[in-house]
């Protein structure tokens, strides 16, 4: 099992085709899904042919995957996911942040607590320049997780989403972070 980090109380490592049940469960809860797709139910098939693929997928330009299973450190349970992936295929400089997470672990920092260590990983030893992250503009918890890793708040858009969901007339959000921000700690400790 190739372990990306450890923190405190998580470790990021490979996905892998043992963690279809898991992810089926995650995208099944129509909390996780309300910003995504409105809380639709995922499919057996989507996972298996959409979800793995783009999970299973190696970025030649950051070396490493772009899409890591969380799980807590000490118990093992499945939490959920975290993307740390280049906006291009074969470039590090920038990447975007996210993160999926079942609603038990809802509340307790691991959002926070597992997008911090990606961020100190891509900007230590990935080459990582930039990194962004996006989300709907209702979705306060997850600006709220943004905020506090340093994120900053660049712009308010629209785009076209292949189906309404409830909230998405008042658009997305888009929060960034440079390594030279992190560095001078943004403001957060988060680069400290």
């Amino acid at each position: 099992m190739h372990i990306l980090l450890e923190t405190d109380r998580l470790t990021l490592r490979a996905v892998t085709e043992a963690d279809t049940d898991d992810l089926l469960a995650l995208d099944n809860d129509p909390a996780v899904t309300r910003f995504i797709n409105g809380g639709r139910p995922t499919t057996r098939e989507e996972i298996r042919t959409c979800t793995l693929p783009r999970f299973l997928h190696d970025y030649p330009g950051l070396g490493t995957r772009g899409y890591w299973a969380a799980q807590e450190r000490e118990a093992g349970a499945f939490l959920g996911w975290f993307a740390f992936r280049p906006l291009a295929e074969h470039s590090p400089a920038e990447v975007e942040l996210g993160y999926r997470l079942r609603r038990e672990a809802w509340g307790r920092g691991y959002a926070t607590e597992g997008s911090r260590a990606l961020i100190r990983k891509g900007f230590t030893d990935l080459g990582v320049r930039r990194v962004t992250a996006n989300t709907m503009t209702v979705n306060a918890k997850s600006r709220r997780v943004m905020e506090k890793c340093g994120l900053t708040f660049l712009r308010h858009f629209t785009e076209e989403w292949p189906e309404e969901i409830e909230g998405s007339e008042h658009g997305d959000v888009e929060y960034a972070l440079t390594r030279a921000e992190w560095e001078r700690g943004a403001g957060t400790g988060a680069g400290s």
